[in-house]
């Protein structure tokens, strides 16, 4: 399989977790501000195909990442039932194991972030000349942080635009004071956890 055959699959992989998000949704108005993201993921998706600007590995894990999100925008993040699929298959929850009375999705989602796109960013960074081998890791570390500040602007903004019951349910701080922070640290921990393997290395996309 060619690199941008198997591209294209993940892509339709992609598109299929998109539809199936909006099956009978639950909160379509609240859904579709979180999708309309997934739809400009999309376009790119497709551009970064025709132009091969990403290796498979790095191409597959934006494409996770997009899936992942699809989930949570179905759910609106805040509200993933992933207890009651842990109490009906494992007969347990993570109140019990964990004790955590908070829906974590939203956090899982922001540490996909940091872990899913940092290698594509690296290996754009990578494109363009460079004084020293790890340049291209820290200057997607950056990008990693602005843009997660980034969007936490826009959730601020449009949480200012509707009403508090909306806004909370778009938001989904459940409380927390402190959620864009912690949104923004594990963008950057998921990012991080790239060093090791990626601060050296040519990291190229191949074309075939």
């Amino acid at each position: 399989m060619t690199l941008r055959s198997a591209q294209w699959t993940w892509f339709t992989l992609t598109l299929l977790a998109f539809g199936l998000s909006w099956l009978a949704p639950i909160w379509p108005f609240e859904q579709a501000l979180h999708s309309s993201l997934t739809v400009v993921a999309l376009g790119l998706m497709i551009w970064l195909i025709q132009t091969r600007q990403l290796s498979l590995r790095a191409f597959a894990l934006f494409a996770v990442f997009i899936m992942v999100h699809c989930l949570a925008s179905r759910w609106l993040y805040s509200n993933v039932p992933y207890d009651a699929w842990l109490m009906a298959v494992l007969n347990t929850n993570t109140a019990e194991l964990f004790g955590w009375q908070r829906n974590h999705f939203d956090r899982l989602v922001h540490l996909l972030y940091g872990l899913c796109l940092t290698p594509g960013l690296v290996e754009r960074a990578r494109a363009y000349s460079v004084v020293k081998p790890s340049a291209p890791f820290w200057r997607a570390f950056a990008l990693i942080l602005m843009s997660s500040l980034a969007y936490e602007w826009l959730e601020w903004l449009v949480a200012v635009l509707l009403d508090p019951a909306d806004a909370e349910a778009y938001n989904g701080q459940q409380g927390d004071w402190w959620d864009a922070h912690k949104d923004m640290a594990l963008a950057g921990l998921g990012a991080l956890l790239w060093w090791p393997w990626l601060r050296r290395g040519p990291g190229t996309p191949t074309t075939k």
